[in-house]
């Protein structure tokens, strides 16, 4: 299902090529460009080149200085460009929440190794098994004759014409979709209400264990089918299949984490299985062909091995993608795969009970999102060979690769680094993002820096065999054939951003797009009056500078009496955090602050000042509520400023009021600042009619929580 042929390709290249140039930076073409040359340079002459060469030595001589030169030349302007682009983490950084993977990426990176392959490293995350290497290889390797099918589905190649088109669907379960293609004639997607396993073109182990592996969520559904998937999964696997791009913003770790999670598992595993069938039947193929015979159909690799990326925020997700691969791979308890590595996978990516402290309580939604092995830095490569698995294992020996954004950006490394590689990244041909949302969290750049550097032409040839590399990939159009799923708790502008502007598909993209009839201010129990105070920003760029005027012009002289003590500030950029900060120190203003680097003892000391008034202001960063959900007593007055990037955390503050019941709720008060560009999040927060109404209205709004309803 993933493949076209060569003159949709053309076509859909030749309208995309200014687009594609025009979003590309200078450095990354500089890439692409010496990559290509050193690929030629791989090369090896033909037969027919080489009787050629005999007839006349001085024209073979004089075109190999000529690619000899245009490799050095390319090579020159690959190196000024590193040199001359500034490193962007070079500024304070923002997203990680803990000092020690700061500490691991400065490191790697100042060693500039990458041990992501290299079994020689003491480093136990860095262990790469080469034991197993020949039995996974696939050049060396051919088609069991109980294996199953391998031949994919090949996609409609009529199309003639690359346009953009737009429309929407309602779906039963997922609601308003926003179709995108650039094919003229596209194919409608509709969604079966009953969808038989043989109808999907699934390769033949996984039709029989799917449904096994998948009976825990059919079982909960309150009318049985006999449909394999829920009403969520039919309608999700119909978008994945069809290999369109994919935004699902709705993923909740409560409710339809796993669900979702089995889902994309499916879909990766059937096209890595279908994708590995089908080499290893060209490879018997080749073995018995006649000598002469033209190779051109035997292309069914790209430049690397790797097919599959999977991008998840902690261990136990990744330890909980690969017991579903172990699952499906298992056709009954009889029939074990055989696991290398298993044991030790389990202990790095495994996590103790007895390590989680006691007594403490955390909302249902942080429990289901930090379970288990909580670490944001790791990377495996997964390969695949018919009933065996190999963890650990190489990256150009891997078929899937799962891993942390922390964990893959030290693998690529950064601009100027002596020894950094993203070659693998080269033949990606699926992108799955899940939980993207916590990203947000962490350090959204190093998801840009990969979406940067993912089908780009590799560097170096890494011993491919070019016979079997598919044109799209020789000529560098992965991009347009690289299918990407993403998955997020919420919509974000900045999410929103890698799938408009890093998202290629020439298939199209669907994304979900309902909005929020009510909002999660309706779960606020307090009695609390809300004023939502709209501030004017000429650009999205000046928007910050003029939060920040406003809140010292407007807001916050309402706030320096000794009445209004007791008053929080949320802040969710860590930015704005600093900017503060250093301001109420400039201005000598009575007040502490807790935020992600926050050492404990500092976090109870200004807690406790807080609480007893001895601080008016505490300044509290959104990420450390995220990682801690610690409850601030002594609330009196709430400032957002800035709406919370998480819905439900606005009705989470709000209720930390309550904590301290002594009667005085009359004086409670609760400001929120937000601007014309806070759409989105204004939507979540009130729903999706009185936004329209307050952005129109272009004044503050007094709202009243009654403590049932708003």
């Amino acid at each position: 299902k993933q493949y076209l042929g060569e003159k949709v390709v053309c076509d859909f290249c030749s309208e995309d090529s200014d687009k594609s140039s025009a979003e590309s930076d200078s450095e990354t073409e500089v890439e692409q460009v010496s990559g290509y040359h050193k690929l030629l340079a791989t090369l090896k002459t033909s037969p027919e080149s080489e009787s050629e060469e005999e007839e006349d030595e001085s024209e073979s001589e004089e075109a190999e200085d000529s690619e000899a030169e245009m490799d050095s030349e390319g090579s020159q302007e690959t190196g000024e460009a590193e040199e001359g682009e500034e490193d962007k983490n070079g500024v304070p950084e923002e997203g990680e929440a803990t000092d020690t993977a700061e500490q691991i990426l400065s490191q790697e990176q100042a060693d500039g190794t990458d041990t992501s392959c290299d079994p020689r490293h003491g480093v136990i995350e860095e262990f790469t098994d080469v034991k197993h290497e020949s039995e996974f290889s696939l050049e060396t390797n051919f088609m069991e004759e109980e294996s199953g099918d391998c031949n994919a589905d090949k996609r409609d190649s009529s199309s003639s014409q690359a346009i953009f088109l737009l429309f929407q669907s309602q779906w039963p379960r997922l609601g308003q979709l926003t179709f995108s293609s650039t094919l003229e004639k596209h194919k409608t997607l509709k969604v079966d209400r009953e969808v038989d396993v043989k109808q999907l073109h699934l390769h033949k182990s996984l039709e029989s264990t799917w449904p096994k592996v998948n009976k825990q969520f059919l079982s909960s559904l309150d009318k049985p089918s006999d449909s394999p998937f829920t009403p969520l999964q039919r309608e999700l696997f119909c978008i994945m299949n069809s290999y369109r791009d994919l935004f699902y913003p709705e993923r909740n770790a409560l409710t339809n984490g796993e669900e979702i999670r089995h889902t994309y598992c499916l879909h990766a595993l059937n096209h890595v299985l279908k994708a590995n069938a089908q080499v290893l039947s060209n490879n018997a193929k080749r073995r018995d062909r006649k000598p002469g015979t033209d190779t051109d159909d035997y292309r069914d690799q790209g430049l690397t091995r790797p097919k599959v990326l999977m991008i998840v925020p902690f261990r136990e997700c990744a330890l909980r993608i690969v017991h579903i691969f172990i699952s499906l791979l298992e056709v009954n308890d009889k029939k074990k795969i055989d696991v290398s590595n298993k044991k030790r996978f389990k202990g790095e990516f495994g996590s103790d009970p007895e390590e989680k402290p006691p007594n403490l309580k955390r909302p249902e939604d942080y429990e289901a999102v930090f379970a288990g092995n909580i670490d944001d830095h790791f990377r495996i490569g997964v390969a695949i060979l018919q009933k065996s698995m190999r963890l650990y294992a190489p990256f150009y020996s891997s078929d899937i690769i799962i891993a942390s954004p922390l964990g893959i950006r030290t693998v690529i490394g950064a601009e100027g680094e002596k020894k950094r590689d993203f070659d693998f990244l080269s033949s990606i041909e699926m992108l799955i993002i899940d939980q993207a949302d916590i990203y947000l969290m962490q350090n959204w750049e190093h998801v840009l820096h990969l979406m940067k550097h993912i089908n780009l032409l590799p560097l170096d040839s890494h011993g491919v065999d070019f016979s079997r590399v598919r044109m799209l990939n020789l000529n560098n159009w992965s991009k347009y054939y690289r299918q990407t799923l993403l998955f997020s708790a919420l919509q974000d502008p900045q999410i929103n951003s890698v799938f408009n502007k890093h998202c290629f598909n020439y298939v199209g993209q669907v994304a979900i797009r309902n909005v929020p009839l009510t909002g999660s201010i309706s779960h606020v129990v307090v009695q609390l009056p809300h004023v939502f105070r709209r501030l004017e920003a000429e650009s999205l760029t000046s928007v910050i500078d003029a939060r920040f005027q406003f809140f010292v012009d407007k807001v916050l002289p309402e706030y320096r009496d000794a009445i209004m003590s007791h008053t929080l500030i949320y802040v969710p950029s860590y930015f704005s955090y600093v900017r503060l900060r250093n301001y109420f120190k400039k201005e000598d203003l009575n007040f502490t602050h807790i935020c992600e680097y926050t050492k404990k003892a500092a976090v109870c000391r200004s807690r406790r000042f807080f609480l007893k008034g001895e601080k008016q202001f505490l300044l509290f960063t959104e990420r450390f509520h995220f990682y801690k959900r610690y409850t601030i007593k002594g609330i009196r007055n709430l400032i957002f400023y800035e709406l919370p990037t998480y819905p439900h955390f606005y009705s989470e503050i709000c209720n930390m009021l309550k904590a301290t019941d002594n009667g005085v709720d009359a004086t409670w008060t609760c400001t929120v600042l937000y601007s014309k560009y806070d759409a989105q999040k204004l939507a979540a927060v009130v729903g999706i009619d009185r936004t329209a109404q307050m952005l129109q209205s272009k004044k503050d709004v007094h709202l009243f929580v009654t403590g049932e309803n708003d």
